[in-house]
């Protein structure tokens, strides 16, 4: 599965020998430059451009092209080398644009050999900038992760160079100019534009044939007498020279016969090799003559025109996406934002209306003849009523754009799938195992003071990034006051089984295991949905001999995959290990705990979230306040949430503190049970 990077956000690389592809949809010019462990570039030697298109492991394009295609070996990077990052700018001097801001977004995606997907990246919020650093290779800990950068120069190649530490930064960049200037009559052009039934799939365009790429001899060159037809030269890779499939390289006469892949000795179709044939002059079609493009996805629903004078109607699903669930995620957090937006305006109106109010009170009451008597009490009333006025403005705009969102969620919430679904969702009673990952998973709901009746729910995605951790102390609830700590416990298991049974759920059969700790027996109650359906790897650990076989054979998982990525030898894993996502619920931590689970409890959720293991805790962290500061960083790592609503979730974004409250399964109903029953059956039919 492709991974979708945003700017900043890594995922590991599991090959060595990659293809870096770059649509651009305008010609670009793509370099890579080298860099040690701080980034920096040691010479010009350590930068391919065009004018230096090969080095050692890497090698990128000669000219200018809307489209580009460099190979990465990184098993072949010398050992100074730790960090590979790609460069794409516009050709200056050539009539195009001037910044990246007048075109298409740049797409950049990173493959295997075989053309596979690994991650990919769509670059956006370019603006002024004439060059980019779209995504970096880099070596931590001896295995290598691509992470999006995305950070634009709009002093170009220069100044990019420049801010790696290049000395040699404004030369480097002229001569690059140069070189592109020279290969200008080389370059591909750019594709032409789609029509409205024209396939959306992003096409690699086909090298443009330069003066040394004609079809027939140049004039006045004869091949010697009696020798066979000269064979052109060979394209060179930093793999070896590439030769066409059913290239005649014994130097017998006659033309050769490619043979058919699955068939010894069958003839290949007369059509295709007509099809494929290339003309004298014209570029080589390395398409199939079979294989059909993807059709692009259906267009987005868009509502009825709205009567003059009021707001159109909302459509669930009216955001951008490659398929509904993208389409609704994306509205989600269109949603959120706007919200935000719209909260933070009102925030501001109603601190504005209160500074004037105070200043205008101020200047009236500076003298001292104007405090006693009518004047200064009708200053006063002035003020005031101006101030309401303004309150009064701010709230009927937020009120106006509190109606447009509550409509939108009274359309978009019955409509999310099971993935984004309150489990009093109706989508639940039809559900049925999936097939795929989903993109994210609703943790619960969040809302502001402002608006407690319109709830947004809260998606993150898929597989998940960082741990859980369900806070059963009485700090959990919004204001303190909820003193019963038994119940906060019962409520923190139940928040934790309806989660593990959502992920459960939503993942196909048999791709996500969980396990549990209860060193008590505390949980046995809340626990009984995932024991009684069978859906747990094992019966929940109790004991502290439970802890520790639990957390062994955890830290075992996790040690033997990250040696097997650092390696490069996912295949060679132990055959009877299980290489599903893991989730480890723990109850009642410190209880059950000594020094050696502590620590290796620590690691997992360190290391674990990306090897595939993931914590959810259920703990009062004033219970664990014997250890001091050394569960600080286990706390910083997981993401806090609460069995009871609380305002704790900040936003960076605009400084709210956001109420979350968690989804919980309604009191009586048995839809739970009946999700994780459907999935024990399919992991029994499917033996997993």
């Amino acid at each position: 599965m492709t991974a979708e990077l945003v700017r900043g956000q890594n995922h590991p690389l599991s090959q060595a020998r990659l293809e870096i592809r770059v649509s651009a949809g305008t010609p670009v010019v793509a370099a890579a430059t080298l860099g040690d462990e701080q980034g920096r570039i040691h010479g010009v030697e350590w930068v391919a451009h065009p004018g230096t298109p090969t080095l050692p492991g890497l090698e990128v394009s000669k000219q200018a092209a809307a489209d580009h295609r460099l190979a990465v070996d990184l098993e072949a990077m010398p050992e100074a080398v730790h960090r590979v990052s790609v460069l794409l700018a516009l050709p200056k001097g050539g009539g195009g644009p001037l910044h990246f801001g007048a075109v298409a977004a740049p797409f950049v995606a990173v493959t295997g050999l075989d053309g596979t997907e690994v991650a990919s990246y769509t670059i956006t919020g370019l603006e002024a900038e004439s060059a980019v650093v779209a995504l970096e290779l880099y070596r931590r800990q001896g295995a290598w992760k691509v992470r999006a950068v995305g950070q634009g120069y709009a002093g170009g190649l220069a100044e990019l160079l420049t801010d790696q530490g290049l000395p040699e930064a404004h030369q480097l960049a002229g001569s690059i100019n140069e070189a592109v200037a020279r290969g200008q009559a080389r370059s591909v052009p750019a594709p032409p534009p789609r029509t409205p039934d024209a396939d959306r799939s992003r096409q690699a365009a086909a090298p443009a044939l330069g003066p040394d790429q004609s079809g027939s001899a140049p004039h006045g060159a004869a091949a010697p007498h009696g020798a066979p037809d000269a064979v052109p030269p060979q394209p060179m890779t930093p793999y070896g020279p590439q030769v066409p499939h059913g290239s005649q390289t014994t130097g017998g006469p006659g033309p050769s016969v490619p043979q058919h892949p699955y068939q010894g000795g069958g003839a290949a179709d007369p059509s295709a090799v007509t099809q494929n044939a290339p003309t004298a002059g014209g570029p080589i079609d390395y398409s199939h003559p079979r294989r059909q493009n993807t059709a692009p996805p259906p267009p987005p629903p868009t509502a009825p025109p709205a009567p003059p004078g009021q707001p159109a109607q909302p459509v669930a699903g009216d955001a951008t996406g490659w398929s509904m669930d993208e389409r609704l995620y994306n509205q989600v957090w269109g949603m959120f934002e706007d919200l935000a937006r719209t909260t933070a305006a009102y925030r501001s109106a109603v601190d504005f209306a209160d500074s004037r109010m105070e200043k205008e009170l101020d200047q009236v009451l500076s003298d001292p003849r104007s405090r006693i008597g009518g004047q200064g009490d009708a200053a006063r009333e002035v003020a005031r009523t101006k101030h309401a006025q303004l309150v009064e403005q701010a709230r009927a705009a937020l009120d106006r754009d509190l109606a447009q969102l509550t409509a939108e969620a009274g359309v978009v919430e019955p409509a999310l799938p099971a993935a984004y679904a309150r489990w009093d969702n109706p989508v639940w009673h039809g559900y049925r195992v999936p097939m795929e990952i989903p993109m994210a998973l609703r943790l619960g709901d969040l809302h502001l003071p402002e608006a407690t009746g319109l709830r947004i729910p809260m998606l993150v995605r898929l597989p998940l990034q960082r741990g859980l951790w369900i806070d059963s102390g009485r700090a959990g609830s919004l204001d303190g006051s909820f003193a019963d700590s038994h119940e906060l416990r019962r409520l923190a298991m139940d928040t934790a089984v309806a989660l593990a049974g959502r992920l459960l759920a939503v993942y196909p059969a048999g791709e996500f295991t969980v396990h549990a700790i209860d060193p008590a027996g505390s949980g046995a109650q809340a626990l009984a949905p995932l024991v009684q359906t069978g859906v747990l790897a094992a019966p929940p650990a109790v004991g502290a001999a439970g802890v520790a076989d639990v957390l062994a054979r955890l830290t075992q998982r996790v040690d033997l995959v990250q040696m097997a990525v650092r390696g490069g030898a996912a295949d060679s894993l132990p055959p009877g290990l299980d290489t599903s996502e893991q989730l480890l619920v723990v109850n009642d931590f410190p209880h059950g705990f000594d020094d050696r689970a502590v620590t290796q409890l620590r690691y997992l959720a360190d290391e674990g979230p990306a090897v595939g293991v993931h914590l959810m805790m259920v703990a009062d962290r004033e219970e664990a306040a014997g250890y001091g500061p050394l569960l600080d960083p286990l706390w910083r790592s997981l993401l806090r949430l609460t069995p009871v609503p609380d305002d704790h979730l900040a936003d960076p974004w605009v400084g709210h503190a956001w109420t979350y409250e968690p989804s919980l399964v309604p009191s009586g109903s048995q839809v739970l049970q009946q999700v994780l029953t459907q999935v024990a059956a399919a992991r029994r039919s499917w033996n997993r």
